[in-house]
């Protein structure tokens, strides 16, 4: 049976769209992929390719593109947001600030006239830079007790 936008309803593209809407951030194609897969069982990558091509078409995901040129999706209709990828386990978190605050219309310096901007953070998420710092405990510990 159809859905509101024409598309048939399947199990295969439901999976792809909660892999999308569920996570914290954009994702690869490998990671919707997993992730359907964990969901479903098995599923083909053609087949993510076809769904995501209908869910872009129908403009209920979109693409990010991260610096380094990797094409990541995510629901639309977010707004504005910026992103934070970690260097460690290279996922990819949407902020819920945005640490420029710049609105359209500003003007910076050099007269530049900003209509928007994108931006991605580097650095370590919560998880990796937990797992450094216990990294670094570790040895200290191991040291006093073989005093």
């Amino acid at each position: 049976m159809p859905d509101s936008l024409g598309q048939r309803h399947t199990r295969q593209r439901d999976a792809i769209l909660q892999a999308i809407a569920e996570a914290k951030g954009p994702v690869s194609i490998q990671q919707i992929l997993e992730r359907a897969q964990t969901a479903l069982g098995s599923l083909g990558i053609a087949t993510v390719y076809r769904t995501l091509n209908l869910l872009l078409e129908s403009k209920r995901i979109k693409t990010v593109i991260l610096p380094d040129g990797q094409t990541c999706y995510e629901r639309s209709g977010l707004g504005h947001h910026d992103h934070f990828q970690c260097r460690k386990c290279k996922n990819v978190y949407d902020l819920e600030v945005c640490p420029l605050h710049l609105a359209s219309g500003t003007i910076i310096p050099g007269g530049y006239l900003v209509e928007d901007h994108e931006m991605t953070l580097y650095g370590l998420c919560p998880a990796c830079a937990g797992a450094k710092a216990a990294a670094k405990k570790k040895p200290a510990r191991a040291k006093r007790a073989q005093a």
